[in-house]
This record gives C-alpha cells, structure tokens and sequence, in this order.
C-alpha cells in the first residue's frame, strides 16, 4: 500500500452518555484502551547484561554482519564484562523499567481523566532487547481482550534503528502469534517538536542554569547530546539528525535564543565513521578556548539509563573536571516529572482526536532502505489507515 491511496481513520472519540445533566461512563466491562510504550530497555540486573547485548547485536534491522548469529555471541560476550562494570556503578542495573511503568502509571491517570470516552487506558511496556518484550506485552494484552491499541514510542525522533526496529518487531510478533485482526492499532512514531516535550525541556534546563551564578551564566554553552548513528545509516536517509535538530532548534527558540549552543553525538562504538562531533571531542574543544561552565542536555532520552547515570555523569564527567572544565553540569532527565507525564497523555490524546492511524512520515522508506522488513510493517500499519476504529 502506498501513501496515494490513504484514507483516515475515524479515531474521533464516542460521546459519553448523559444522565440527569451529569457524565457518566461505565468502564467496567469494557477492555483497556492499550497504549504500548516501546523503547531499546535495559538490563535489570547484572545477569541480564550479556542477554541484552546479544539480542542488541542480534537485531538484522539496525546492522548485518557476517554470520550474525556468531558474531553476535562473540561481540556480546567480548563487551559483557567491561559493560557490566559500568552497570555496576549506577547501582547494579538500568532503572529504565522503573522510569517507564512511573511514567506509564502518571499518563494512564491523567488520560483517564481528560479522555474519559477511551478509558479506561492501560499502558504496556515493549522493550526491544530485554524482558517485558514485544511478544510478553502481546500476550498480556491478549489476556486482557484488548480492541483498541497505540504504539507509542519513547524516543521523540524517529531512527529506523530504534522505533523503527521497534514497529518491526511489534509487527513480527503480531504475525507470530496470529493476533493481524485482533487489535485495531495505530502508532505514534515521532514527536520530536511536540509543545509540551519542548517546554518540559526549556524548563529543565533553565532550572539547572539557575545553579550558576549570574556571572557563569552569562559564559554558560548548552551543549545538547544524543546518541549518535553510524553514517552508513544516516547516509541510507534516516530522519533522526534533522528530527534531533528540529528539537534542539525549538527548546533554545523557547529559551529565546539566549545562549550559544551545539548538538553534539555521544555513545559511538566501532572504528566506522559516526556522526559528529562526538561529545567527547566537543568537550576537548571548548577546554581549548577556555569556556569553563558547560551545561550538557540529554536531548534524545526521556529517561535515566545508563547513557545519562555512567557516559554523561561519570565517563563525561571527569573528562571535563580533568580538562580544567569547572561548571559542568547535566539537565535532569524527564523521568516521571508531572508536566512530562501530563505532556504524555495530551500526546495520546491529541492522536486519538486527530484520526489517523500513522503520521504522515510513516510510509516513507529511506530512499536507501535496505530492509524488506520496513516495507512489510509500513504495509501491514497503513492498512489501519484505511479501517474505522470503534474506541
């Protein structure tokens, strides 16, 4: 199916009925609206550590190796013991479900609340390489008769090595287990300049700029980090370096542009050439011309993991204080603050209301798509676009 021939869904909410003047609704026999927050995961324990590399090396949608299956037993054992000490440090495991089920529990109150005609709501998390994955939230919403259900994932900006490899998965799964005409779905893949996810993110870092003085203040760079991306894959199209700069362009227009700033990438892996400049390097640059107060965002995660708690807090860190950088400072991640959770559910909703079961960058492959997989998940969600889904 290709996007000339789309028509929308009708996903405007049902009216609840009116007694003696009063809104009522009766949720009790009617199954959860499933809101399916996806996202890489993290391990939860130290034991879990070589598991998730090996599922992470073993993904087809984000690298093909030679003989995957081999290298990603040797690569994954190879990595697990230097990647279980920097687990170790941050307290033994990734606090990554946590945030999630805290945020989850914070946006299906708030929905309940401001879309009363969809609830009751119920969140479901789908990690991609570690336990609850795809196939355990599918069968938990299979148990719970679930009718109506939105992907919704938790990186803002869209990378066919995160969400995407994540909407591959989901739709692999939902084949294996014979669920295609179960669910109704509809998916959320990007929101990279939502409102609410720009001004939550204004009002971090200007609370963290408050623990300057007013002199370092006015010397203050913002530097904002994401993870980075192979070049091979930003050279096959992959919208995620224009979506996080489209983020980074909203949050300083919301800050008025008050201070200079870059975008800079971090968590590079491998001798291939990454986009830059990498984080590291930028800090090494900045200490060259002496800016000494350097407040570092974490642009592209809603959440602590271990890219936030070791790579920005430790291994950052201590570069900076080793190269003379004095005000080094790191913006809060989202976590489970209220005007997030609350920027979460307006999301949700203003998707419910708008009708449409996928955004209108969803279709589009990369003109260099390698994968046969993108193109069978774009097909089998579109189809949704097409279909009238009773909330």
């Amino acid at each position: 199916m290709t996007s000339n021939h789309r028509c929308h869904l009708n996903l405007a909410p049902v009216r609840p009925m009116l007694w003696s003047g009063l809104q009522s609704y009766s949720t009790e026999s009617k199954p959860p609206t499933a809101i399916v927050l996806t996202n890489m995961g993290g391990p939860k324990t130290l034991e879990d550590v070589q598991g998730f590399l090996l599922n992470l090396f073993s993904d087809r949608d984000i690298m093909h190796l030679p003989f995957q299956n081999y290298a990603a037993k040797f690569i994954s054992t190879r990595r697990t013991p230097q990647i279980k000490e920097q687990y170790d440090a941050i307290g033994g495991g990734s606090p990554i479900l946590y945030w999630t089920r805290k945020q989850g529990e914070a946006m299906e109150k708030v929905l309940d609340e401001i879309s009363p005609e969809t609830a009751p709501h119920k969140h479901y998390i789908a990690f991609r390489y570690v336990e609850p994955f795809t196939k355990t939230a599918l069968e938990e919403m299979k148990a719970d008769k679930v009718k109506r259900a939105i992907l919704f994932s938790q990186y803002p900006q869209y990378s066919c090595s995160t969400t995407g490899s994540s909407i591959n998965e989901l739709h692999r799964r939902i084949v294996e287990l014979g669920m295609e005409n179960d669910i109704q779905w509809s998916l959320i893949d990007r929101w990279p300049t939502h409102p609410g996810f720009i001004e939550t993110t204004a009002k971090k870092i200007e609370q963290k700029l408050a623990e300057y003085s007013e002199e370092e203040r006015k010397e203050a760079i913002i530097m904002f980090s994401a993870h980075s991306l192979p070049m091979s894959v930003v050279n096959r199209g992959d919208p995620y370096p224009a979506e996080a700069a489209a983020t980074v362009d909203r949050v300083m227009n919301q800050l008025n542009q008050q201070y200079p700033y870059r975008l800079c990438w971090q968590s590079q892996v491998g001798p291939k050439a990454w986009l830059g400049p990498q984080t590291s390097e930028a800090l090494k640059g900045f200490a060259k011309r002496g800016q000494k107060n350097i407040l570092v965002v974490p642009i592209a995660f809603t959440s602590d993991h271990i890219e936030t708690l070791f790579e920005l807090d430790r291994e950052y860190a201590e570069e900076a204080k080793e190269l003379g950088i004095t005000g080094w400072k790191r913006v809060d991640a989202l976590n489970d603050d209220p005007m997030f959770t609350n920027t979460m559910a307006q999301i949700v909703k203003e998707h419910m209301d708008q009708g449409k079961a996928i955004s209108n960058q969803w279709p589009l492959r990369c003109p260099g798509c390698k994968f046969e997989t993108c193109g069978h998940s774009r097909d089998f969600f579109s189809k949704y676009d097409c279909k009238k889904i009773e909330n």
